[in-house]
């Protein structure tokens, strides 16, 4: 491969195990950094909405957040991405 060309990305496809990550997030009041490996062992349900402070947003998370305690029952981490920065989650929580 050439310097110019861009390695290929990992394509996640239903029913395969997404691709691993690392990031910061706003966990539990503070900023953390996490990684898919940080949930091995155990269901994940990573869902992605489109900003913080939009219309959508609140009805996605509080969705989410009402049925925490099923996931839970089931061993099932609830994990949500934007593209909005980690201090822009905390503002919005």
């Amino acid at each position: 491969m050439s310097p110019m060309q861009a390695a290929p990305s990992p394509r996640p496809l239903v029913g395969r195990p997404a691709p691993g990550f690392k990031t910061q997030a706003y966990v539990d009041g503070e900023i953390r950094d996490v990684s898919l490996d940080d949930y091995r062992g155990r269901w994940v349900c990573l869902f992605f909405y489109p900003l913080d402070f939009t219309f959508v947003c609140p009805t996605e998370l509080r969705a989410f957040a009402r049925r925490e305690k099923e996931f839970a029952k089931e061993d099932c981490a609830i994990l949500a991405a934007s593209v909005d920065s980690v201090f822009s989650h905390k503002a919005w929580v």
